[in-house]
C-alpha cells in the first residue's frame, strides 16, 4: 500500500484554507458574491493535480460545513450549501479536479493552464447555476444574468493570474515533493 506523504496533505490543507480567505476578500453582491476563491481553486487543481486538488476543495466543503466561517459573508454550515450559492460551492471541486486532470495529462503549459481553468469555470458556473435555479424557481436567462455575466470577467483575469502563478510555483513544488534520494 502506498502512503501519501505529509507534504501533499499539508498542500491540500493549505489549498483549502486558501479558498475560504479568499472566499472572505469580496464584493458583497447578492445573490453570489464576487470573491477570489475561484483563483484558489484554479490553483488547488494546477497545483497539485486532479486528485489533490479536489481534496483540498472537498476540506473546504467540510471546514465550512463543520462551523468554521470559510464561506462568502463569513458564513458556515451544511445551510449555505442547501442555499442558493450551495452548487457554485460544490462546483469548485469539479472545478479544480478538472484543472488539475488537464493539467496532469497536457502539462503545465499557459496553453493548457488557461483553457482547463476555463473548463473548470464552466463547472462551476453549471453546477451553481443549476442549484441556483433550482433552489429560487428562477428562470434560466434571468440566473444567468445575475450569476454568470457579472462574474466573467474578473474569472477571466483570475485565470490569467492562476495559469502564470501555476507555471511558476509548479516546478518549486515538485521539487519540494521529490524523494530524497
Amino acid at each position: 500500500m502506498r502512503t501519501v506523504p505529509l507534504v501533499k496533505w499539508m498542500q491540500c490543507a493549505l489549498l483549502a484554507a486558501l479558498t475560504g480567505v479568499f472566499t472572505w476578500l469580496s464584493i458583497p453582491i447578492d445573490p453570489v458574491p464576487i470573491n477570489l476563491a475561484t483563483l484558489a481553486v484554479f490553483l488547488a487543481g494546477g497545483l497539485l493535480g486532479a486528485k489533490y486538488g479536489a481534496i483540498s476543495q472537498i476540506i473546504y466543503l467540510l471546514l465550512g460545513v463543520a462551523g468554521i466561517p470559510v464561506f462568502s459573508k463569513m458564513r458556515s454550515g451544511a445551510g449555505v450549501l442547501l442555499g442558493p450559492t450551495g452548487g457554485y460551492i460544490v462546483g469548485y471541486i469539479v472545478a479544480a479536479w478538472l484543472v488539475g486532470l488537464l493539467a496532469q495529462r497536457f502539462g503545465r503549459k499557459l496553453k493548457v493552464l488557461v483553457p482547463a481553468m476555463a473548463a473548470g469555470a464552466v463547472c462551476y458556473y453549471l453546477l451553481g447555476t443549476l442549484w441556483y435555479i433550482y433552489s429560487t424557481g428562477s428562470g434560466v436567462l434571468p440566473a444567468l444574468i445575475m450569476c454568470v455575466l457579472p462574474f466573467l470577467p474578473g474569472d477571466a483575469a483570475k485565470v490569467a493570474v492562476a495559469a502564470t502563478l501555476v507555471r511558476r510555483l509548479a516546478p518549486v513544488l515538485e521539487k519540494e515533493t521529490a524523494p530524497i534520494a
